[in-house]
């Protein structure tokens, strides 16, 4: 386990945490370490990357205080829990809204989206509006640049296709009234070089098996 300082009045804060899940439900699970059970709140993409059993999991974590409450959130890379930090640095984007968009976009897809200014993209995930999703944008460019965040340190330079891919597949699900968790799910490893029509009929598949 690993701690660092915090800013908020000298509190102390995990800022990893190294053991075995022993409960896994709603996108919480239950990390055991030396006996002690920790709860973290996970994004779909980390949530999805972990399971139930013997072997060690490490998840880097985000340590919340709130007047009397303390909340632990989980990400399965360091960059992951850097972004939901600048996430919820923003204007009007607490935890949970955090969460919700990096269980919608990856990464590089979010970096992409800042980087193209994709306000449509953002209003994808579900508490989203137009002005929070503007304002989002901005906030996240100056972010993204202090911390040298960028599509060509993240991918080979095909994000932003692909993520405009991904959002005409997920805003066309959203409409049939699918959730952003079951879309994420069925779209996170969507191939890329594909028309959009094939990957919403490719997206519709996935869910007919999962329901």
């Amino acid at each position: 386990m690993l701690f660092s300082e915090s800013c908020c009045g000298g509190e102390m804060t995990i800022g990893s945490l190294r053991g075995h899940i022993t409960l896994k439900e709603d996108n919480e699970v239950i990390l055991d370490l030396n006996g002690i059970g920790y709860k973290l709140l996970l994004p779909t993409s980390t949530y999805e990357s972990v399971e139930v059993g013997s072997h060690e999991t490490k998840l880097f974590t985000h340590h919340h205080f709130r007047e009397n409450e303390q909340t632990l959130y989980g990400f399965s890379s360091r960059l992951e829990c850097k972004i939901f930090e600048a996430l919820i640095s923003a204007h009007k984007i607490g935890p949970a809204l955090g969460l919700a968009i990096l269980s919608t976009y990856a990464p590089d897809q979010l970096v992409a989206i800042v980087e193209g200014q994709d306000v449509d993209a953002l209003c994808v995930v579900p508490g989203v509006g137009k002005t929070t999703a503007s304002r989002l944008v901005l906030d996240l460019e100056t972010k993204f640049k202090k911390l040298n965040l960028g599509s060509a340190q993240l991918s080979s330079g095909t994000s932003k296709a692909v993520t405009n891919d991904l959002k005409d597949v997920r805003e066309a699900l959203l409409g049939l009234g699918y959730a952003a968790e079951e879309i994420y799910i069925v779209t996170k490893d969507l191939p890329s070089e594909t028309e959009t029509s094939e990957l919403i009929k490719l997206a519709l598949q996935r869910l007919a098996t999962t329901s």
